[in-house]
């Protein structure tokens, strides 16, 4: 007779199912010693033997693990860019060694000296897509009349305006004159000469938003709509298609490029659909139920600018360009307009529909899932409920210790949140994978704030992953007598509570406007009230943060930020502080991050690889330090370690210049390393990124040689110098390739 022990698992339990049934029986009458050995030994064998079946997996570059990536490109003889670089970064190694171009190696060896060839190698390479030019064909030069050749590119007609549009871009079709300069020179590269071939990267990713409500602009009228649910101008972007075949060229639809409007006019049965770059559903409207997508025939491309063009009757109005749509005064949708589109940003952070890490509960948990569906008749007993506040009334009433609330849909909530949790309660708010919700908080009550509220307890944990909150911010507190919380907490370290933001969204200034200006640049995004908790901000962006707590008799709030953007919304702003002007009574711990606006804080534990654009001041500046980051002169800091302008500043004073020169010398290097912004307004498609301009010492800057601030993740500066070294590798013999940034 087979004994089961109790919470048998069968791999883990397989040497104990080995014993004959009366030790069993025996160990189970001295509560399972036996077993827990056996479980031991069975633990470590487990480990063993997956190893030795991912050594058949390891000898393919398809299922090799990352380890094992550089050892199969040895073999080929790959040679690795930036072998210098620090050893022990995953994330680092995967750049150097890409897996895609190990996998294509012999491949590309083959053809090397085409053309076609450099696309794949940047897509291989650092992961951008590409489109390679050879320059000589767009060179004006006269032809026998004897021998014509009707393919070459022509000199501009002021009447052909869709080559007009595209001159000087990738796509450009027009003659131009010969310029003998080089293209990969690095003082001042010039693409139109006869050896030139330049490849045009694409570092903007093309993000996609599914059935997402638009935004109704009232101050222009009820007829007038924007893509972006918060209601700014944002132009739209190409859901690329692949390539007919491996050996053609990338056109403009191959690409994540911004949409144009006559491009969007020309191609609109291409571009228009559920599964294309842009989709619009509209209830009850000239005679569209809303369940299928308006026809193409019923969409027309214009310039929405000021909101002047009036579309006939039984058509919608889109203007790429803008991110804005248009329906006729008076035939107005009944039901609301639900849009898909896609947006340009350079990378996965702030939440979307791109795949992130969810990370569950450590001990069983109880799902509530919230979404549309349960509207048409699904069984709300089964988990699914329409709103979020039936799913916190639900937890609740049951009061499971671990609970995730997950939002199912890229739809818009709009409804008061007041969520109260008790001691060593744990509640994760999320988006399900694949969708971009949004929580938009309006002001319900006359003598009471709105804010998204959450009380803590003792040893409670509350998670906000993958949300964008817009209209109000997010408010965090100990619902009991702060004294008691605070005697309680201090007992034991694992008495504190937890609070974590991960690839979230708090916009800055609660809303932004029509060309991304802030509507409340003064408001924080996230409040943090007499809490005794840690707070961890990860792949976020977040407007100011304010902490309210009493630097008498508590200790300082643990805040920790990594790869996000805080950002207040102007620079006179406090981007974390406290109250009145206060010093915010926090220990910030910050990483690969980007700071717009002045913090305030107690100390500051470590700060490395990250972007202070304005003022940095600490009470403290005995405890912690500062590594590899910028932050502007004459700041209370801790002590600093290779920091901008600091570096900079100092190589000019080795030089023992006079006073007067030194002087100007000084302001000159402080300008030349300040870090400069394709944008700092939150909702372009720039938003946060440097420049191709901004000096070496902050492109460069971080302790592994990458970028410092926010986008230090990317490595892009590894993937250029990578993709540099292989173009010139792979370029066809007499020609001299240069590698173009198209973004």
């Amino acid at each position: 007779m087979d004994i089961p022990s109790l919470h048998s698992q069968p791999r883990i339990d397989r040497l104990y199912r080995l014993l004959p049934a009366i030790h069993r029986i025996r160990d189970a009458g001295q509560g399972y010693p036996l077993q827990a050995l056996l479980r031991t030994i069975a633990e470590q064998m487990n480990l063993v033997e997956d190893d030795i079946a991912q050594l058949y997996d390891n000898g393919f570059i398809e299922t090799a693990q990352d380890w094992a990536v550089p050892y199969l490109a040895d073999l080929l003889g790959y040679e690795p860019v930036g072998a210098h670089a620090q050893a022990g970064d995953a994330a680092l190694d995967r750049v150097r060694v890409p897996r895609r171009e190990v996998a294509h190696l012999i491949g590309h060896r083959r053809r090397k000296g085409t053309v076609a060839l450099l696309e794949d190698l940047s897509r291989d390479v650092a992961g951008w897509p590409a489109r390679a030019v050879e320059f000589f064909r767009l060179l004006d030069r006269a032809q026998h009349i004897d021998h014509l050749h009707l393919d070459r590119a022509g000199t501009a007609s002021l009447r052909d305006m869709p080559a007009l549009e595209l001159c000087g871009s990738p796509f450009d079709t027009l003659a131009h004159s010969v310029d003998v300069r080089r293209i990969a020179s690095r003082h001042r590269a010039e693409r139109h000469n006869i050896p030139g071939v330049g490849v045009f990267a694409w570092r903007m990713r093309s993000h996609p938003v599914t059935r997402t409500p638009a935004y109704c602009v009232e101050d222009a009228g009820p007829h007038c709509f924007t893509f972006s649910v918060l209601g700014q101008d944002a132009p739209l972007y190409r859901r690329p298609l692949p390539e007919a075949h491996a050996h053609s060229l990338a056109g403009e639809r191959n690409l994540p490029v911004p949409l144009r409007r006559r491009a969007l006019a020309a191609d609109l049965a291409q571009d228009y659909g559920e599964d294309a770059s842009l989709a619009i559903w509209a209830e009850q409207w000239a005679g569209h139920d809303g369940a299928t997508t308006l026809p193409a025939s019923a969409v027309v491309v214009a310039d929405l600018s000021g909101w002047r063009y009036r579309p006939p009757r039984g058509k919608v109005a889109v203007d790429p360009e803008l991110g804005r749509l248009m329906f006729p005064p008076g035939q107005l949708p009944r039901k609301g307009v639900r849009v898909s589109y896609r947006y340009g940003f350079a990378a996965d952070i702030g939440g979307g529909e791109y795949r992130r890490p969810m990370p569950e509960p450590a001990e069983a948990f109880t799902l509530y899932r919230v979404g549309e569906s349960a509207a048409q008749g699904d069984d709300v007993a089964g988990g699914t409920v329409p709103r979020i506040a039936d799913a916190l009334r639900l937890w609740r009433e049951q009061a499971p210790r671990h609970a995730v609330i997950e939002l199912v849909h890229s739809g818009v909530w709009v409804e008061p949140l007041h969520i109260r949790l008790r001691p060593r309660q744990t509640l994760t708010l999320r988006a399900a994978q694949g969708t971009r919700p949004v929580i938009r908080l309006i002001d319900w009550q006359t003598d009471l704030p709105d804010a998204l509220t959450v009380e803590l307890d003792v040893a409670s944990r509350f998670a906000l992953d993958g949300i964008l909150l817009t209209g109000r911010p997010l408010h965090v507190s100990a619902p009991r007598d702060p004294q008691a919380y605070a005697e309680e907490a201090a007992q034991a370290p694992d008495c504190a509570a937890e609070v974590s933001i991960r690839h979230c969204t708090l916009v800055p200034g609660w809303g932004i406007g029509c060309g991304c200006e802030p509507e409340r640049p003064a408001e924080p995004s996230l409040e943090l009230h007499r809490l005794h908790a840690r707070v961890h901000i990860d792949h976020s962006i977040v407007g100011s943060i304010q902490v309210h707590q009493d630097e008498v008799g508590s200790d300082p709030l643990p805040l920790t930020i990594e790869d996000s953007i805080v950002d207040a919304a102007g620079g006179a702003h406090e981007a974390i502080g406290g109250t009145a002007d206060s010093v915010a009574h926090a220990c910030l711990t910050i990483r690969r991050s980007t700071v717009f606006g002045i913090v305030e804080v107690h100390a500051v534990g470590l700060a490395e690889n990250s972007l202070f654009n304005d003022c940095l001041n600490v009470a403290r500046r005995q405890v912690g330090c500062m590594r590899f980051c910028h932050v502007p002169c004459h700041c209370r800091t801790p002590r600093r370690y290779r920091c901008q302008p600091d570096e900079a500043i100092a190589a000019v004073r080795a030089r023992r210049l006079p006073a007067t020169q030194e002087r100007s010398l000084v302001e000159a290097e402080r300008l030349r390393v300040r870090p400069r912004y394709v944008s700092r307004r939150y909702g372009r498609p720039g938003y946060a990124r440097l420049t191709p301009e901004c000096a070496d010492e902050i492109c460069r800057g971080a302790d592994d040689e990458s970028e410092m601030g926010v986008y230090h993740h990317l490595y892009e500066p590894q993937r250029q110098a990578l993709l540099r070294t292989r173009i010139d590798q792979y370029t066809p013999a007499g020609m001299t390739a240069g590698l173009l940034f198209a973004d």
